[in-house]
């Protein structure tokens, strides 16, 4: 049993480009010798990931090249090896290797291409959710609101941006002339959600951005005003809070309230 454990470790090493080692009991012929059939194997095993990684990320593929992107995929294997029974979760680390791996770590937009188009990968993946209306929100009695809390829906992720990102995605999936990656003022936040089966995104003002957050977190409408006094005075706090719930419910984002 220890030897064939043995064996189909060396082989997964190989194959992923861990070890250079030919796994031992690989033997040639007189068409190929061992290390030929078993880059037949690598080669193949290779592709098919860097396959998928390329369907993850196409924006980072348009951003850095055909040539950049097939070394990048190879390091990332070598480096992160599939240990996901679904090739699905192959990328999930992606975004984490180009902040910490040279050159990328140098070059911050590509890190956050990364994070974009894996968000959107895990929103367009999410369960379905029945979500409320704005029938079943004006229903709500009014003693209720200081109280309530809001639940999302799973197909929402929600992002802090310091590049043009988006820009530069849009403009790459339409093949259109792709602007310069630029740094943005502050970091901008982003919601990213699906309704049905199409997936949307926004650039989220400041305080709208606070208040979904810590709504995510549970915290009641009355504490939302209450925080919105940051920006706002307090007599406009309340009505920009229900603006806020206004546009999630009429977006699709509120599951429930309870």
């Amino acid at each position: 049993m220890k030897s064939l454990e043995a064996l189909q470790h060396a082989f997964g090493g190989y194959l992923t480009g861990a070890s250079e080692v030919i796994p031992p009991g690989v033997a040639g012929d007189d068409r190929a010798d061992a290390r030929e059939r078993m880059e037949l194997y690598a080669g193949a095993y290779r592709a098919r990931l860097v396959e998928s990684l390329g369907v993850d990320f196409p924006g980072l593929w348009g951003m850095i090249g055909d040539d950049q992107f097939y070394q990048l995929c190879l390091e990332y294997i070598r480096r992160h090896p599939s240990t996901w029974p679904s090739i699905r979760w192959f990328g999930s680390h992606m975004e984490d290797f180009l902040r910490n791996t040279r050159p990328y770590a140098d070059f911050p937009q590509v890190a956050e291409m990364a994070a974009f188009e894996w968000a959107q990968g895990l929103v367009f993946d999410a369960a379905d959710s029945p979500a409320l209306t704005l029938d079943e929100l004006a229903a709500l009695p009014p003693e209720r609101w200081p109280d309530m809390r809001l639940a999302f829906i799973p197909a929402m992720r929600r992002l802090n941006l310091e590049w043009n990102i988006p820009l530069l995605w849009s403009a790459l999936d339409r093949n259109e002339d792709v602007p310069e990656p630029e740094p943005q003022e502050y970091p901008r936040g982003w919601l990213l959600w699906r309704r049905e089966l199409t997936p949307s995104w926004r650039r989220l003002d400041v305080d709208e951005a606070w208040a979904l957050d810590r709504a995510g977190e549970g915290m009641c409408f009355a504490d939302l005003c209450e925080g919105l006094l940051e920006w706002i005075d307090e007599e406009h706090a309340p009505r920009r809070a229900a603006g806020f719930l206004k546009t999630w419910v009429h977006d699709g984002l509120v599951a429930k309230i309870y």
